[in-house]
């Protein structure tokens, strides 16, 4: 460390008696001392003296100090003797979204960025093979609201795609667009306009989630990277209408303003569509109930978000208790539809929570056993659902330290930041009929005296007992305690759990698809569906009971490692041993698309988790 001090005050410390500046500190033979002489130590007493401690205190806490520190810190962490207590949440995006008749709603150009949606024609099955480079893009033909626009514009808007034919071929590709085109009118400034692609349209079918949630980001898009527009109106074909479609245009659009600014200062802050006060949505199809389906879509952007802010902190910011803080204010802020319940270290060794504290023991922070629990506030409950997630906030692997991407290991808590981030949304929405328990055995897997080694012998709660083969196959351990809590102490009918457990995952179904592994075929069919309508992508995997003899122990009941392939596989057999065998059970394995590369956490798991507790309630 560089230590700045007073010139006046180098210069005593410096000045031996008769001697130059260098061997004043330095071992004279003669008298074998290291030490300045006495009057030299004594001017410097007398100088550090003058340079009071108040003076020290001024310039430690005014402005920058001669230490070139700043005097406050951006954003709340650790001190050096005490862990950080509680994590800051990115705020909602200030935009207010709307939808109003395209019949009814008044003047579409008057807003400062005009978006036009717009289907390509259908395809037709004998071009397929045909070259997209060598094809002849037809002229756009515009319909309705859209036409009319393009009248009063004197056919700009068809110009405008024709002149862009190849790349945007008529709005073949959903979120596709245009270049912008300002069209300046008298007395006014310049409008922006430009078209949006909405795919092929299929005259038979619904428009997809994926179409409309593509479409909403793209929208997004425009308006951030149009700087100093205040306004803008999206205009939709009459086959995007309804609640549905107004609720997964709303999330997406949301979700797509998210920046996570919250460790950044000065120039580095970026607000996204910081100009834009108002998206009004001009509807050719039906806008009924659309404020409910907006807001509906903005308290699951929030879920989503919160997820992203979980995933993308870091360990200085994000330990199990400021995870369990994170949880209490989920509780505050669902009006109380949801209770909180923390676990500590006492209660979860009276329910004899062996297996997650084997891994607890290696923490800076107290094991923190989190328990959040919605319930309908009419009472009315069909159906009592759990959902679990893994929540190491961060993983060094333990004594079978990692060799490689150690600094992702925040990405960890991936299940329990999609756990948290449904239940936020959960108690915004406030679903009827399901009763749905939340829980999330959180701590680290680090390395201390106390931290459990390879050899170990952990007891979980249900008394089976666990050989420790690799201390980095440790959120298996954390999660079998926290099922048989959902299972046996919450009584829930139905489990699915959420896990960024294995890289053997990865390898299968890459960074974008999550694993599904249950016996049970009807929660499989849901879990099916609600991906395909959330965008949460999955694939169901195979439950090879014949696997379960890589998990046997020579001396513990079963092992936490299973052999070197079907990793994915055996883990999933390793946690169907923590849970009722007549229960619906699901392992959902997210270790790849929780995050990316180039942006960070993604958010996965959020919206599935959110809409399979809604529909349990059905």
């Amino acid at each position: 460390m560089k230590l700045s001090l007073p010139p006046a005050l180098l210069s005593i410390l410096f000045r031996g008696s008769g001697t130059n500046s260098v061997n004043a500190f330095t071992l004279n033979k003669a008298s074998s001392s290291l030490l300045p002489s006495l009057a030299a130590r004594t001017r410097a007493a007398s100088a550090l003296s003058s340079f009071s401690s108040v003076a020290i205190d001024k310039r430690l806490r005014g402005g920058h100090t001669s230490l070139n520190m700043a005097a406050e810190r951006p954003f709340q962490t650790w001190t050096f003797d005490k862990h950080c207590e509680t994590m800051a949440w990115t705020p909602a995006p200030e935009v207010t979204l709307s939808a109003v008749s395209a019949a009814d709603g008044g003047a579409l150009e008057d807003a400062d960025l005009v978006i036009v949606g717009v289907f390509a024609p259908a395809k037709d099955e004998k071009e397929d093979g045909d070259d997209e480079e060598e094809k002849e893009i037809d002229p756009i033909v515009l319909t309705g609201k859209a036409l009319a626009l393009d009248e009063a514009l004197r056919g700009a808007l068809t110009e405008l795609a024709a002149e862009n034919s190849k790349a945007f071929q008529n709005g073949g590709g959903a979120g596709s667009m245009t270049p912008v085109m300002r069209i300046a009118s008298s007395g006014s400034k310049a409008k922006r306009y430009v078209l949006l692609g909405l795919g092929a349209e299929d005259k038979e079918k619904d428009v997809d989630s994926a179409t409309i949630m593509k479409a909403a980001g793209a929208v997004a898009s425009a308006c951030h990277d149009q700087k100093k527009v205040a306004s803008c109106n999206v205009l939709l074909p009459s086959k995007i209408e309804g609640g549905s479609a107004l609720k997964d245009f709303s999330t997406a659009f949301h979700s797509s303003l998210y920046a996570d600014n919250r460790f950044r200062t000065g120039k580095k802050v970026e607000i996204k569509a910081e100009y834009v006060k108002t998206v009004q949505l001009f509807m050719e199809g039906s806008a009924d109930g659309a404020a409910s389906a907006i807001a509906t879509g903005a308290q699951l952007a929030n879920g989503v978000s919160l997820t992203k802010d979980i995933v993308n902190a870091p360990h200085n910011v994000l330990n199990s208790e400021s995870l369990a803080d994170t949880a209490k204010r989920i509780a505050a802020e669902s009006g109380g539809s949801i209770t909180c319940e923390i676990l500590g270290k006492e209660e979860c060794e009276e329910r004899g929570m062996g297996a997650y504290l084997g891994v607890a023991r290696g923490s800076e922070t107290d094991p923190q056993f989190i328990h959040l629990t919605y319930k309908p506030k009419d009472g009315d409950i069909k159906k009592k659902v759990g959902i679990v997630g893994k929540g190491l906030l961060f993983d060094t692997g333990g004594y079978n330290i990692k060799t490689g991407m150690m600094e992702l290991m925040k990405f960890d808590c991936g299940g329990a930041a999609a756990v948290f981030g449904a239940a936020r949304a959960v108690g915004d929405i406030q679903p009827p009929g399901v009763e749905a328990h939340f829980v999330v055995a959180a701590c680290e897997n680090m390395i201390n005296a106390k931290a459990m080694v390879p050899s170990d012998i952990l007891t979980a709660s249900n008394g089976k007992t666990i050989e420790v083969l690799n201390t980095d196959a440790e959120g298996r351990l954390t999660l079998a305690d926290a099922l048989v809590f959902a299972d046996k102490e919450c009584g829930c009918e139905s489990i699915i759990e959420l896990s960024t457990l294995t890289g053997a995952c990865m390898v299968s179904l890459g960074k974008k698809i999550c694993g599904v592994w249950t016996d049970d075929d009807d929660l499989a069919k849901d879990l099916e569906e609600i991906s395909k309508t959330t965008g949460d992508k999955s694939w169901r995997m195979p439950m090879a009971k014949e696997y379960a003899e890589l998990l046997k122990s020579k001396v513990a009941d079963m092992s936490n490692l299973g052999g070197p392939y079907g990793g994915a596989i055996t883990a999933a057999l390793f946690l169907t041993e923590f849970v009722d065998k007549k229960k619906p059970y699901a392992h959902i394995d997210i270790a790849g698309p929780v995050w990316d590369d180039k942006s960070g956490a993604t958010g996965f798991g959020a919206k599935l988790v959110t809409e399979w507790v809604r529909k349990s309630g059905e």
